[in-house]
């Protein structure tokens, strides 16, 4: 993503215009990813296969990438649980597209830390990249500590089917590039400073807190639409916006012309301002975008100067259709966390970790 945030608030006076893209989307979020393929999976979800990652060696690895290679690839069988216990992990990671139905866990996201320093490029600078469908990490932190000097993604997310429970994802440009893909993030620290939630994922953030650590104006989302059909976008539900003080904050800009962003039930603290959005230089996306508030709460959610391109205040009926977990494909993929584990080759079960 571009480091600038040089802000444009040109109002538009086409409401007409305006009006046929808000019945646009609320017509297509109706069918978000329901074309999917169906794979087959796992006809147990209780029950995951364990492998503990510790440092000290008391663990099946000392090294979380080691684990997540030791996953056969094209597993269809079985849940994987990769347990790692505290600590910090100096470790770039890759869950590759072969090693789908892996639980990445800590116990605590404040003491279980994976971090890298690397930056310059989306692709490549990210401490984790998943890969892989039906991923799975929780109560986990992901940092990038490359610092203010450039492009430096914490987590980049490309598999489908992929959800991030009690998780932290830190860095200052960059840092959550939500790819593509259908993901679900809740009860999750999201911080950074420009542009630090981007990509074209079809995503709910539920009960999350976006947190900004800009020096001066900084920019939450910068979602990546590039057409009118793709069924994508960024849903952010019941979540908490906060940033250091001085700080300002854009809710957004457009990286694709046909962005799409909704903030519904969330607080917004002062440092959002009044104007809500940016055009990022180029007035044509005024009339393609969807960028809506839906029963915001705080100092910074009055919707009074919003710019007039942007859908400042849905009805409920408006609303609806994005405050579901529809938007992701439905909730029947979010499996819940197994109930016993055993170790490969072993028969033995163990009924609990924690």
């Amino acid at each position: 993503m571009a480091s600038s945030t040089t802000i444009s608030f040109t109002h538009c006076s086409s409401y007409f215009a305006r009006d046929i893209f808000f019945w646009f989307h609320i017509i297509t979020i109706t069918t978000l990813l329901m074309a999917r393929t169906t794979r087959a999976g796992p006809s147990n979800f209780t029950t995951a296969i364990l492998i503990r990652v510790d440092q000290s060696g008391a663990g099946d690895f000392k090294k979380i990438q080691d684990a997540i290679d030791s996953v056969p690839s094209n597993n269809t069988d079985q849940l994987y649980f990769i347990w790692v216990k505290p600590g910090t992990y100096s470790e770039k990671l890759v869950v590759p597209s072969d090693k789908p139905y892996i639980t990445l866990s800590g116990t605590n996201p404040a003491t279980t830390i994976v971090t890298w320093q690397d930056g310059g490029d989306i692709y490549t600078s990210p401490t984790l990249t998943v890969l892989a469908s039906d991923f799975v990490a929780r109560l986990i932190t992901i940092q990038n500590t490359f610092g203010n000097s450039g492009k430096a993604v914490a987590l980049r997310v490309v598999g489908d089917k992929a959800a991030f429970y009690g998780c932290r994802f830190i860095s200052y440009q960059d840092t959550l590039l939500d790819d593509r893909g259908g993901h679900y993030f809740s009860n999750c620290y999201i911080e950074g400073a420009t542009d630090f939630i981007f990509g074209n994922g079809a995503s709910l953030y539920e009960k999350c807190r976006i947190h900004s650590v800009a020096e001066g104006m900084g920019i939450i989302t910068a979602q990546g639409r590039a057409s009118p059909l793709d069924k994508t976008g960024f849903v952010f539900l019941g979540c908490k916006i906060t940033a250091l003080n001085g700080t300002t904050l854009v809710l957004g800009r457009p990286w694709g012309p046909y962005a799409r962003v909704l903030f519904a039930l969330t607080y917004m603290s002062s440092a959002v301002v009044p104007q809500g959005w940016d055009d990022w230089g180029d007035q044509s996306r005024q009339s393609t975008v969807f960028f809506a508030q839906h029963k915001c709460w705080g100092p910074g959610a009055s919707t009074s100067a919003r710019v007039g391109w942007s859908q400042s205040a849905l009805t409920d009926d408006e609303a609806a259709p994005y405050l579901t977990k529809d938007i992701i494909g439905g909730r029947d993929w979010l499996r819940p966390l197994p109930t016993q584990f055993r170790k490969a080759g072993s028969t033995t079960l163990i009924r609990s970790l924690f």
